[in-house]
């Protein structure tokens, strides 16, 4: 089903809004994470909503909606129509990797949300499409752009811990329980379960700044407020890397008031140590719970990242073999947490 007035193939003068040499974007999947992207869109000149997919006709209108001269439709084709230049998949993870093939196989750029895939073979299905394509593909480990983590990535590029030994990563949120996650998020079959689905987050975080790719892991889940929940809601995760290195991951979605967080990151190596706490920033003790500083806008500097790699002045941030190790990683460490055991990343490779 597609809208009455698309302008996906649309020639001439530029459209409302629209100036010469944006890069349009379409939106697979109209959830709130593709909300989030809509708006980053809008703050990053250059950048430009053009369509939007979703099987719900509603869905895709209300979020059309929200960008001038912004089409919709309910076939996927159309995001990666002749008008299109980037596909941003937003669906569920289940459907990324068939998604993400045929708008590289069209031609398009990828900005592909994560978990990348729900199995290793799927990633290197997408790796090799998007190399075959020679298109850019993103994947949104939106960790990488909180501005924290990218200050804290310079300075170990610049020397500061010499080669990294030993990091301990805590990410705390507010209660997301009741409602706070819709049914595909609680499927393992289509989430990959939650320690692979967030905890992908922190193990690209550490493959990335620790420059190394895990090779064990041991998971531990957690129910704390919500105990008939079909997923835990708090896990940790031990990581050790190829070189030796080691990790502590805690993440947890359990804090008492939705909205607030606690962020900690310390990262040791062979000539010094960095350390971050959310707890030293100001905005941490508001009366009402606001994003650290530490960690906001990172979608809007993904979104400019992106922007930059599809006008060829940077390389796409998320290096092939890091998407690789990273999600093999936490689906190791979703098997490692159903069956209480430690698990060589190389099982589920």
């Amino acid at each position: 089903m597609l809208n009455p007035d698309p302008v996906l193939e649309k020639k001439g003068p530029h459209g409302p809004g629209q100036r010469a040499g944006d890069h349009r974007v379409a939106l697979v999947g109209a959830g709130a994470i593709a909300r989030d992207h809509v708006a980053a869109l809008a703050d990053v000149p250059g950048m430009r909503l053009a369509h939007v997919v979703d099987r719900h006709p509603e869905r895709a209108a209300a979020l059309a909606a929200l960008a001038e001269g912004a089409t919709w439709s309910t076939d996927p084709a159309t995001a990666w129509s002749g008008g299109i230049d980037v596909t941003a998949v937003c669906t569920s993870p289940e459907s990324h990797a068939d998604l993400s093939v045929a708008a590289l196989g069209a031609g398009k750029a990828v900005l592909l949300e994560k978990p990348a895939a729900l199995g290793v073979a799927d990633v290197d299905r997408i790796l090799s499409a998007a190399k075959s394509a020679g298109r850019p593909l993103l994947v949104a480990q939106t960790a990488r752009f909180q501005p924290v983590h990218l200050e804290i990535a310079q300075a170990v590029a610049d020397g500061a811990v010499g080669t990294p030994r030993l990091a301990h990563l805590t990410w705390y949120t507010g209660h997301v329980w009741p409602g706070g996650w819709r049914g595909w998020q609680l499927d393992p079959a289509r989430s990959g379960g939650h320690v692979a689905h967030n905890g992908v987050h922190a193990l690209d975080l550490l493959t990335w700044l620790m420059d190394d790719e895990p090779v064990r892991v041991f998971a531990r889940p957690c129910r704390t407020w919500a105990p008939g929940m079909p997923t835990p809601d708090s896990f940790q995760i031990l990581v050790r890397f190829a070189g030796g290195a080691l990790a502590t991951v805690e993440l947890c979605y359990a804090l008492a008031a939705r909205g607030t967080f606690v962020r900690r990151l310390m990262l040791s190596g062979t000539a010094g140590t960095l350390h971050h706490s959310s707890e030293d920033e100001p905005r941490a003790h508001a009366a009402s719970p606001v994003a650290p500083a530490s960690i906001d806008g990172a979608m809007t500097e993904q979104t400019r990242h992106l922007r930059d790699v599809l006008d060829g002045s940077a390389a796409p941030l998320t290096a092939p073999h890091q998407i690789r190790a990273a999600l093999a990683a936490a689906l190791a460490a979703q098997l490692s947490a159903d069956e209480g055991r430690p698990v060589d990343v190389k099982e589920v490779c």
